[in-house]
């Protein structure tokens, strides 16, 4: 490191070429698209998507440094039209010259539609090549028109091995990392920091960095143990945006993995998002809508289940009450499954959206006069006590449009209770003639 290069060590270590840069090799290998750009020496409008620290900033500008072209850059939270009409304005200066532009847009997900129309005349034009990064879903946060110009390429999380090359060069480079500095990293504590940093490269180098100012001198030495670590790093660092992507996307492996009796993996994600800090209480919700979407009659149990951990985490509070909510986790893994009574509940709105609004019977309408007894009001209505086995055998309780033509919405499947209740169902049938007229 140079005396004036004063910038933290993210900055510093930024790779200055393609060569230099780490990871994405689904996208940067010889068959991956980016590569395959690059061999044809075509730019197009792009945006990256991924999470933290994983090059989008980086990799375009090295992209837009290997085709030759100037650099143009907005954040689009501090950026409105003016400053895309004076970028477009320069784009096309220097399209006379025949010089290309890369207009890159951090935050891209952040420009309101008007921004983002506003973009849309000058990449048809050709002044300016738009590269967006986002750790949004584009497909959410851009509008149609400009989703249609840009094709999307998906950044992953750095792994591990990404990682260890990265912090291994900082501490070896001489010019712009820790080269010149006496650094010992045990194995513990390397491997506490590569973990600390989530995937994320800027987080590595900046717990590094600030490790190293906080560790104690001992014989010209810096000793980065894990105590050290935990200082630089603090308390929270996983990846987890409380409304994001990240949440949404773990929130489905949690009800995917309970969904599909996967008690190990319901109990991981259930796990990762409270070490993320999401609302309990929310994660209480989704697991009362698995014990009636997803269980379901095959064990009725289940949501007396996730309703009694959503009450016991209110008695409880953290960290006590999180373990009602992994005991409902896991009992709701482990039961049997049946969609049966939340597919017959929507095929029951469906026909209700599709269908006129049929009166009711007359022998099932209420009569508490006399006027609605001269109208034929419940005429004719059979009390099922009044029959063995309180079933009415020749009566219908559906409008008669429907009884006569309808498939039955529930059928129960064999699975746990449902089986049970399968059966009563088909005996009820049994005892129960062609509905009349």
């Amino acid at each position: 490191m140079t005396d004036t290069d004063l910038r933290p060590l993210a900055g510093r270590m930024r790779p200055r070429s393609l060569a230099e840069f780490v990871g994405q090799r689904r996208l940067l290998g010889p068959r991956g698209p980016i590569a395959a750009m690059l061999r044809r020496h075509t730019l197009h409008s792009l945006v990256f998507w991924g999470p933290p620290g994983v090059g989008k900033t980086t990799l375009a500008h090295l992209l837009a440094a290997e085709q030759g072209a100037r650099v143009l850059t907005l954040s689009a939270v501090d950026s409105g039209v003016r400053e895309l009409r004076a970028a477009a304005a320069e784009g096309a200066e220097r399209r006379l010259r025949g010089e290309a532009t890369v207009l890159f847009v951090d935050e891209i997900h952040r420009f309101n539609k008007t921004q983002q129309d506003a973009l849309l005349p000058h990449l048809e034009e050709g002044n300016l090549t738009l590269i967006g990064a986002t750790t949004e879903n584009p497909s959410f946060a851009l509008v149609g028109a400009l989703l249609s110009r840009v094709r999307i390429y998906v950044l992953e999380p750095l792994d591990q091995k990404d990682l260890a090359e990265i912090l291994e060069r900082s501490l070896q480079d001489r010019e712009r990392g820790l080269g010149g500095l006496s650094v010992e990293l045990p194995e513990s504590a390397r491997s506490e920091l590569l973990l600390q940093a989530d995937g994320d490269a800027r987080r590595l180098l900046n717990i590094l960095d600030l490790a190293v100012q906080l560790a104690p001198e001992s014989d010209g030495r810096l000793k980065l143990d894990t105590q050290v670590l935990a200082q630089a790093a603090g308390q929270s660092w996983r990846h987890f945006d409380r409304g994001g992507e990240h949440f949404y996307d773990e929130i489905s492996a949690l009800h995917k993995s309970l969904r599909g009796s996967d008690v190990d993996a319901s109990l991981y994600w259930l796990a990762r998002m409270l070490d993320g800090g999401a609302d309990p209480l929310y994660l209480a919700r989704r697991l009362i809508r698995v014990a009636v979407e997803d269980v379901g009659l095959a064990d009725p149990r289940a949501l007396e289940v996730a309703l009694a951990a959503r009450e016991a985490f209110q008695a409880l509070g953290s960290p006590e009450g999180e373990l009602a909510l992994a005991q409902a986790a896991v009992y709701l893994a482990s039961c049997p499954k049946s969609n049966r009574l939340y597919s017959a509940w929507k095929k029951v709105r469906e026909t209700i959206r599709q269908q006129p609004s049929h009166p009711v019977p007359r022998h099932l309408r209420n009569a508490p006069t006399k006027l609605h007894k001269d109208l034929d009001y419940g005429r004719d209505y059979q009390y099922d006590h009044d029959f063995p086995d309180a079933i009415a055998p020749a009566q219908s309780y559906l409008p008669q449009a429907l009884a006569a033509a309808k498939e039955p919405w529930y059928e129960a499947s064999e699975r746990g209770f449902e089986q049970r209740m399968g059966e009563r169902l088909r005996w009820i049938a049994a005892h129960r003639t062609a509905p009349g007229d």
